[in-house]
């Protein structure tokens, strides 16, 4: 079956509905529902590389390609066969694999006298020798290392933690061990495993062979810098058959990053020339972004003859290459790559808005007729905010954890308003701090540009009143619940989150919750006639 280039050129993007994201994408936590009602729920984050490999994995599995999971483990020798002469200098950025040896330990009669003295009992001749075996059984590989700590401490008959205590004090040669290295090595390149799975795979399936790989390879840098790292991923795929040409990686290119938003796209010849490429047919991939100009994104060739020969692969191959961290960067804007992919290790930066979602009520009512308490204190409050006192308003008669009560709201001082002026104050995050801000034209803007919480002041301490009246009934007792001057975030009933704490504190921001409160609400318990 001849292999048509043409079928790559369909547009891949009628397979997803959005385009692409940098945001959540799974629902998962409920929020608190005082503050979003209608079931509100917490968006949890997906990892840029991951979105970009996913994205990548459909897409290549939409144009019709299989998905294979190439050898990661490549033997040196593997690494002369396919790039020849340039093996060298590209050894020089591999890892080598190794190991610790198994050390042959001798042990002397003075040495088992030290392990007696170690689990405290006296080791007959047989229990000696059956050490002196299983010792032997682990140097010749017949037992694994995670099982020798075990082995021996059924042969003497003590637990696990005598045994380490015997390795480490009574025989050094397991300390002294240093790694010895193999001829083995991680991956640099995708390439390195395509040649093995071709090798195995070209005359005993039909063809043409499309095939891809998202997975990680390994390249020993000098340093890690914001561009480069020592593992990456790589989204990479071959062509084999017998009418393969560079249009085909022109196909693929274009199907793959159309995805991406790309629209415009540039071939030219790839000064580097890797010794696997067949000559001249190294071609960079530049794509323009909409935001960023023409960036370089992926790199393709057909494989050289004589690379193919040393795995008798008799086809054509084309390969194309793409980074998935390089797409990820771009995609989201990345300036730093080690910040991109290890954010967990750098200083964390929260919006306001994740600053809002951290700001709780610590108490909050229990019951139904509890929560409905609340309203009702609220609307009793705004419609005679600025009473004087001393004035009482009753605002709930009935039953509350079993027990018959009436609920006041009042002011006991004479002169003193039933509500302070701060009652309505609204907590709001602006610029990574949390204020509590009146509903005046000085803070307008500042309540404009800033996230709300959706609580207030009155709200808040509302919560915690009544939580404490349900409480108190539950044990058969009344309560007056008073508060004065607001000047810490639990004087009316907030909590905020420990990480957005460190945050605010890290970053020099604020937390300015002051204010005068002074609000007193009254339960008084009765017996029903």
């Amino acid at each position: 079956m001849r292999f048509n280039p043409e079928q790559f050129k369909v547009r891949a993007t009628k397979h997803f509905d959005t385009a692409w994201h940098d945001g959540p994408s799974i629902l998962t936590e409920p929020l608190q529902k005082h503050r979003y009602p209608q079931s509100a729920y917490r968006q949890a984050r997906s990892h840029p590389v991951f979105d970009t490999i996913q994205k990548l994995r459909e897409t290549y599995l939409s144009i019709g390609f299989d998905e294979a999971e190439n050898p990661i483990i490549i033997d040196e020798q593997d690494v002369y066969r396919q790039f020849g002469p340039e093996a060298m200098a590209v050894l020089d950025r591999v890892f080598y694999l190794g190991g610790l040896p198994r050390p042959n330990v001798g042990i002397r009669h003075e040495q088992f006298r030290s392990i007696e003295q170690i689990i405290g009992s006296v080791l007959d001749s047989s229990k000696e020798e059956q050490f002196r075996t299983t010792l032997h059984g682990y140097k010749k590989g017949e037992i694994d290392g995670d099982e020798l700590v075990h082995e021996l401490a059924c042969v003497l008959s003590c637990d696990d933690a005598k045994v380490v205590e015997i390795l480490d004090q009574v025989f050094p040669e397991f300390r002294a061990l240093a790694p010895q290295s193999s001829r083995q090595t991680l991956r640099s390149h995708m390439t390195s495993g395509w040649f093995m799975t071709l090798g195995a795979l070209w005359d005993r399936v039909e063809l043409p062979i499309k095939l891809f790989s998202v997975d990680r390879c390994f390249r020993r840098e000098q340093a890690e810098d914001a561009q480069r790292l020592m593992t990456y991923h790589s989204a990479s795929c071959i062509v084999a058959g017998d009418d393969v040409t560079l249009d085909d990686g022109k196909a693929v290119s274009r199907a793959l990053l159309e995805v991406f938003g790309y629209t415009d796209f540039r071939f030219q010849p790839d000064d580097k020339r890797s010794k696997y490429y067949m000559p001249d047919t190294q071609t960079e991939v530049y794509a323009r972004h909409p935001t960023q100009g023409w960036v370089e994104v992926a790199t393709f060739g057909l494989y050289s003859p004589l690379a193919l020969a040393e795995y008798d692969i008799g086809v054509p191959v084309m390969n194309l290459g793409l980074g998935v961290e390089r797409l990820a960067m771009i995609a989201t804007e990345a300036t730093d790559i080690r910040q991109m992919v290890h954010p967990q290790f750098f200083r964390q930066s929260l919006s306001d808005f994740e600053i809002a979602k951290s700001v709780i009520l610590t108490k909050e009512p229990q019951t139904r007729t509890g929560r409905a308490l609340v309203k009702t204190l609220a609307s009793t409050a705004h419609a005679h905010y600025e009473v004087p006192g001393p004035c009482s308003f009753l605002v709930f008669d009935g039953e509350l954890e079993g027990q018959f009560m009436k609920i006041y709201l009042e002011e006991p001082e004479e002169g003193a308003k039933l509500c302070g002026p701060a009652c309505l104050n609204e907590i709001v995050v602006h610029d990574g701090c949390i204020l509590g801000l009146p509903d005046t034209e000085k803070f307008a803007s500042t309540k404009k540009e800033g996230v709300s919480t959706g609580i207030t002041y009155l709200h808040a301490v509302l919560s915690e009143a009544v939580a404490d009246i349900e409480h108190n009934a539950h044990l058969g007792q009344a309560v007056t619940f008073q508060t004065k001057m607001s000047k810490l975030a639990g004087d009316i009933n907030i909590k905020i989150a420990d990480h957005v704490l460190r945050y605010i504190t890290d970053n020099n921001k604020k937390i300015d919750l002051r204010g005068p409160v002074f609000l007193t609400i009254r339960s008084e318990l009765y017996e029903r006639e």
